[in-house]
């Protein structure tokens, strides 16, 4: 007998689930296939999740689901070898009322969010690896599984397999990821008594706090490092494009051990026992690498479809609303029957008209501008600020203006000269204001 069914959900992340949680309350008959153990069991994830746009799907999700603390402070930090500059909020208007973001370990969250869907009556099978889709002519039809008799049909296959998606290369939808658009991500799970966190961040109970690190851990590459607290934990990475790695051979592993040595995080982290460490890619090219997202029979969402935006860390999100989106035009298709092409192009345009498409349009010049100044943004201003504060603070022998002017002379060292320092600050600006 086949199996039919009114969509194909492949892949239970935050994308899969948010698309088979809007189907399933469209009252369709939805299948999501996960080649995990369990949901979230293939995933590698940073750890911050936004209250928003998952509250547009679960009214107080944030009351329900396994979560780790509310943030409180967020922060950006500058290093060089032995400084940091610090640039950081703390404000209670992030967890009074309906707090805005959290740290989550992706395992307990995906799961929890699956049984939501379930709930609402997809159907989720595990430890099942859809190896192709099944096509009549140029229309996709179904999948194909691992499992004996594995083929499935739907009207619709949502995919969201996550990033260097098989399916979506199926499809024509995108090529090979280039090394210039993907992260490699290494990542340490450290667990730490929930007091000595709550001492050392300055956290009340409950509260957490963000770090997200520039400078000389990524060793002059494009890269950025965090380091989140969880509950009785820290979630410790650092992510390195994947074409710097491949120029200088470095190993992640390596560059993220030796930035637990730095002063100013080894004090944070002492005593902290190494609990897990994974390693995940991660898209970074931004609008300009989103590929197709919509064909006959098929839509892309997520990881899958490049929808990350690294200047301000967001994924999840961004796919959750994807996911939400692409499950809103399946029911819409189901109530007129039309599944032609262009109820699938209507998710495409959806996507256009969305925070999605705006965000990621307005700092689309940005991993090119990273890529070409990374030698300065990586290395050079870091340590030109650094060394600047130093003479800000410093006290000795020397007046006051002569510290200014070897401030000065720092800064403009680094940029290349006064030409140099506004060229960087107009190649900047356009960078993320397209």
């Amino acid at each position: 007998m086949t199996e039919r069914f009114d969509a194909i959900v492949v892949g239970a992340g935050p994308a899969g689930t948010a698309a088979a949680l809007t189907i399933a309350r469209g009252g369709l008959n939805v299948l999501v296939i996960e080649r995990g153990e369990f949901p979230g069991a293939k995933n590698v994830f940073g750890g911050v999740l936004y209250r928003h746009h998952l509250e547009e799907l679960i009214p107080d999700w944030w009351t329900k689901a396994p979560l780790e603390r509310r943030i409180v402070e967020q922060n950006y930090w500058l290093l060089n070898d032995d400084g940091a500059v610090k640039i950081g909020h703390r404000s209670r208007r992030y967890v009074d009322g309906k707090p805005n973001n959290f740290t989550a370990m992706r395992a307990k969250f995906d799961r929890w969010f699956a049984s939501q869907a379930e709930e609402a009556g997809a159907l989720l099978i595990c430890e099942t690896t859809v190896t192709e889709l099944l096509m009549e002519g140029d229309r996709v039809v179904g999948v194909r599984t691992d499992r004996e008799q594995g083929d499935v049909y739907a009207q619709a296959v949502i995919i969201a397999d996550g990033v260097n998606s098989l399916l979506g290369k199926q499809v024509g939808a995108h090529r090979e990821l280039e090394p210039g658009q993907v992260s490699l991500v290494v990542k340490q799970t450290l667990a730490l008594p929930k007091e000595k966190i709550e001492d050392r961040f300055g956290l009340e109970e409950g509260e957490g706090a963000t770090i997200e690190i520039l400078g000389s851990p990524s060793q002059g590459m494009v890269g950025l490092g965090f380091l989140y607290t969880n509950v009785d934990s820290l979630s410790l990475g650092l992510g390195i494009m994947v074409d710097d790695l491949a120029a200088t051979g470095a190993r992640p592993y390596e560059l993220l051990e030796n930035m637990k040595q730095h002063p100013a995080l080894r004090k944070l982290l002492q005593g902290a026992e190494v609990k897990e460490y994974a390693a995940h890619l991660i898209p970074e090219g931004g609008l300009r690498a989103m590929p197709k997202l919509a064909g006959p029979g098929w839509m892309i969402c997520g990881d899958a479809a490049g929808m990350v935006n690294a200047v301000h860390r967001e994924g999840t999100n961004l796919a959750i609303t994807s996911g939400r989106l692409a499950g809103e035009a399946v029911v819409a298709m189901a109530k007129t029957g039309d599944f032609s092409p262009e109820g699938f192009q209507a998710y495409a345009r959806a996507v256009q008209a969305s925070y999605i498409q705006r965000d990621l349009a307005k700092y689309q010049r940005l991993p090119a501008f990273l890529h070409d100044r990374k030698d300065l943004l990586m290395e050079k201003l870091p340590d030109a600020l650094n060394d600047s504060l130093y003479e800000w603070f410093n006290v000795d022998d020397r007046p006051k203006a002569e510290h200014q002017r070897q401030i000065v002379r720092n800064v403009m060292e680094a940029a290349g000269g006064m030409w140099g320092l506004l060229r960087l600050a107009h190649q900047g600006w356009r960078a993320i204001n397209e």
